[in-house]
């Protein structure tokens, strides 16, 4: 085994394609949502593939349980190599919509639970000198929109702690990096919020997760003499 690889929403999308193409490149997939028994599908996927993964029921919005998550895997599993907090929370209101506690709980999940994370990353890796924390980003990181207030404040900040980040810890050979992804992923979300399209997802109109995880692979790969920080992935067809 290559050390641990823990993917922080490893849903059944994006975040489980990260988890098996780690595993498949013998890591330790330790893989983590709210509901640990939505995690059965994925494990059983990794082992049968022959990789090694262990799930974690985790609110990572919650100190207490990112603090005891990581001491766990350190103390029973191996040392963190890699971790990618891939939380989401997109949602949509208009402003005056927009109740204090959607904007709260949207900031907890895109931005603070993304803090807690690399914070918590950054500590353990620190004393081996090595490591590499990815976060994923989106649209929003970069630039807000009409009913997105609460989501594009979340995802804005998140990019600013791993700007900060990477700044603090890479000369300590911690490699930070931050991952907009511009555009639609195929996902059952985007099949049921777009239907139309979605009837187009033939046409490669649609993000590819194991295509981004195929990437998030190559940006833990990198030498240090050549790291990115930030990068963006779209489909072809999207204009930006």
């Amino acid at each position: 085994m290559r050390g641990v690889a823990l993917v922080v929403g490893a849903g059944d999308a994006t975040g489980g394609a990260i988890a098996r193409r780690f595993a498949r490149e013998g890591f330790t997939a330790c893989v983590a949502r709210r509901s640990a028994d939505k995690l059965k599908p994925l494990v059983t996927q990794i082992e049968a593939a022959g990789g090694r993964a262990v799930p974690l029921g985790l609110d990572a919005r919650d100190e207490d349980q990112v603090v005891r998550a990581f001491e766990t895997i350190e103390s029973t599993v191996g040392p963190l190599e890699v971790v990618v907090f891939n939380v989401g929370g997109n949602v949509s209101f208009p402003v005056t919509e927009t109740t204090s506690r959607v904007f709260r709980k949207v900031w907890e999940m895109g931005c603070y639970a993304g803090f807690l994370t690399g914070r918590e990353a950054a500590k353990h890796m620190m004393t081996r000198g090595r490591g590499t924390v990815i976060f994923t980003g989106a649209t929003a990181s970069l630039r807000g929109r009409d009913g997105y207030a609460a989501f594009a404040a979340a995802k804005h900040g998140l990019r600013a702690v791993a700007q900060s980040m990477a700044r603090e810890l890479g000369h300590q050979g911690i490699h930070v990096a931050h991952v907009v992804i511009d555009g639609a992923i195929d996902t059952a979300f985007i099949a049921q919020r777009f239907p139309e399209l979605y009837a187009r997802k033939d046409q490669g109109v649609l993000l590819d997760p194991d295509a981004i995880a195929e990437t998030y692979w190559q940006i833990h790969r990198q030498p240090r003499t050549a790291w990115v920080h930030e990068m963006d992935l779209r489909p072809w067809s999207e204009s930006f």
